[in-house]
């Protein structure tokens, strides 16, 4: 017992030895770098951190087996992102602005809020508009990794929605590319005319379209503020000084799919995060999820980046996904549980299916990770005496 003990502390010095480590490195990077906003080297510092939490306390393994599949299903999904070029569908320009109006009674929100909201250098809450736009490519991510070292079961369930959501939205984007409200700003009718995915109006300076483009032009301003739409997402960095991580988002945004608007996966997965969760955590922390998905509805209409009509549409893909899921993993469980009866029936009780043995085996794994005792007590194995 004793010798145990002494292991166990061993550990736990290597594991916090190992863990200021890897906050030094990503710290210090982060510090030189920048943020880290590309999805391959988020995952890195995710797995190598989840690798240092994991010595002593489960198989360091795990991280490999579990996170490289996920990471492998990701980067198909960034290298399918361009499917909707190839497929050659028109994009979507008009229809957008047009439904939102109709919703608004003739009023286009985006043009409205930077009316009344937009002052000629950012105030202080477009930090908090920025930081949300950025928690998108950042904050699933770190959901993950905390659910994996809590409960791997709810981290399955997390990636399977995860992935599942990314992947229709995808199908969507090629099937129906539509363009964002920034770019709608800085083009005309007749330069979109045909549904191009990649008009030149595009790459050309904001309000630089005749007539301020397929929004219209911006009437009440603020004093001093410019007179057309702008995308706003990043600007708020620039109030922290943090010009090096606006410049590296803007540079990433414009690597990225352009005409990727509808559904709006930033609403989608906002809203699916907030939903997974809401059942795991303590009611005092319920109104922030739900604040957070409207913090992010409103700030991707206020900066420019997606409609009205595409955020509804983002949260009925959610939603979609969410009860397709969750009716597919009841229905399984149903099977499991009529295929036990039936074994019970015919006298199979005392050796159990082979798919419930390894779902037992699985539990002794998942208990074992946390208390290396608890395997020897699962299977009957007396403890030693200290």
């Amino acid at each position: 017992m004793a010798a145990a003990q002494r292991r166990r502390r061993r550990l736990t010095a290597v594991r916090w030895t190992a863990l200021g480590i890897w906050l030094a490195v990503v710290v210090f990077r982060t510090w030189t770098t920048g943020l880290a906003f590309n999805r391959e080297l988020l995952l890195l510092y995710i797995c190598t951190g989840l690798i240092a939490a994991s010595i002593g306390r489960r198989r360091v393994l795990l991280v490999v087996r579990d996170w490289l599949p996920f990471a492998l299903i990701l980067i198909v999904y960034d290298l399918s992102r361009g499917a909707a070029t190839l497929i050659g569908r028109p994009t979507l320009w008009t229809v957008q602005p047009a439904v939102d109006r109709w919703l608004f009674f003739g009023h286009e929100p985006t043009v409205w809020l930077q009316e009344h909201l937009k002052l000629p250098q950012p105030p202080w809450w477009e930090v908090i508009i920025s930081t949300v736009y950025m928690s998108f490519f950042i904050l699933p991510y770190v959901v993950a990794g905390v659910l994996w070292l809590r409960n791997r079961a709810d981290w399955r369930a997390f990636v399977v929605r995860f992935v599942t959501l990314s992947f229709v939205s995808l199908i969507v984007y090629a099937i129906v590319p539509a363009a964002p409200p920034w770019a709608a700003a800085r083009c005309t009718a007749a330069q979109v005319a045909g549904g191009p995915s990649n008009p030149d109006c595009m790459s050309a300076a904001a309000g630089s379209a005749p007539g301020d483009g397929l929004l219209g032009a911006m009437h009440a301003l603020q004093p001093g503020a410019h007179s057309y739409v702008e995308r706003l997402s990043t600007r708020g960095f620039d109030v922290l000084h943090l010009h090096a991580a606006s410049a590296l988002l803007d540079e990433g945004q414009a690597g990225v799919n352009q005409v990727a608007a509808i559904p709006s996966l930033h609403a989608a997965l906002s809203a699916m995060v907030a939903v997974f969760l809401w059942t795991r955590v303590r009611r005092r922390w319920r109104p922030l999820l739900a604040a957070y998905a409207l913090t992010m509805a409103f700030t991707l209409v206020y900066a420019g980046e997606h409609y009205v009509f595409d955020i509804l549409l983002g949260w009925a893909t959610a939603a979609i996904v969410l009860v397709v899921i969750s009716r597919l993993e009841r229905r399984a469980l149903d099977r499991r549980a009529h295929a036990r009866s039936v074994d019970a029936l015919l006298g199979a009780a005392p050796a159990q299916s082979d798919r419930a043995t390894l779902d037992h085996e699985d539990q002794i794994a998942q208990a074992a990770d946390d208390d290396p005792g608890v395997a020897g007590r699962q299977q009957g194995i007396p403890a030693r005496p200290g």
